[in-house]
């Protein structure tokens, strides 16, 4: 119990400071609805799972530092990608892979539309997890940490962090993505934007250098 308490405070700490993901699921939220951002949650959990349960089972691929150096080049690209057309979307410009605020359905995401916006921003949640090496390196730690439990143990924890962290996302994305809060923030919404944007560039910027400073 005492250890379980330990994993659980631990996990909990490490979601309350603002990451790639939250800027993701703030920007999803503000821009499409709750309900079209929880997607984005959604992928985020599983990422996490898929995570947990390679780090937990022991597999060694995940601590390669070759594999991690890959993850880490993937992963500020893609991060890179995704705040400039977050930052673009603010100049109006129509753009089919990522919807803009001007034609979201951003109060409350039930437009009657098809299912792709949604599958969309499950496979942005998903990479998001995945290509995030600091993920990984958590994860490892926490697994070295606990290398002692047993398997059920084991799952135990891993089911408690993925459950954490699809409700804590979902909390994030109804608290900045519900039409009460929309209507709240009003005209700081595009401003919102701006800073999800800018985060994820600069996460992405960060995440590349480190990778060429090690090398070098």
């Amino acid at each position: 119990m005492d250890q379980f308490a330990a994993v659980a405070l631990a996990h909990f700490l490490a979601l309350l400071i603002p990451g790639v993901d939250f800027f993701l699921i703030v920007r999803l939220s503000v821009a499409e609805g709750w309900r079209r951002a929880s997607a984005a949650c959604l992928g985020i959990a599983v990422a996490n799972g898929v995570i947990i349960a390679a780090a937990f089972s022991g597999l060694a691929m995940i601590q390669d530092p070759a594999v991690l150096g890959v993850v880490q080049l993937a992963g500020g690209l893609f991060l890179i990608y995704i705040g400039v057309a977050f930052l673009r979307s603010m100049t109006g410009e129509k753009r089919d892979d990522l919807a803009v605020p001007e034609r979201a359905a951003a109060c409350d995401g039930t437009d009657g539309t098809h299912n792709s916006p949604w599958v969309r921003n499950v496979g942005l949640g998903l990479a998001s997890g995945l290509l995030n090496p600091k993920n990984a390196l958590f994860y490892v730690s926490l697994a070295t940490a606990v290398s002692g439990a047993g398997a059920m143990a084991l799952t135990v924890y891993g089911a408690w962090m993925v459950g954490l962290v699809l409700v804590w996302d979902l909390l994030v994305a109804v608290l900045f993505g519900s039409a009460r809060a929309l209507r709240r923030l009003g005209s700081i919404v595009p401003w919102l934007t701006r800073i999800a944007g800018g985060f994820l560039v600069l996460f992405g910027v960060v995440m590349v250098a480190e990778l060429f400073i090690e090398l070098g």
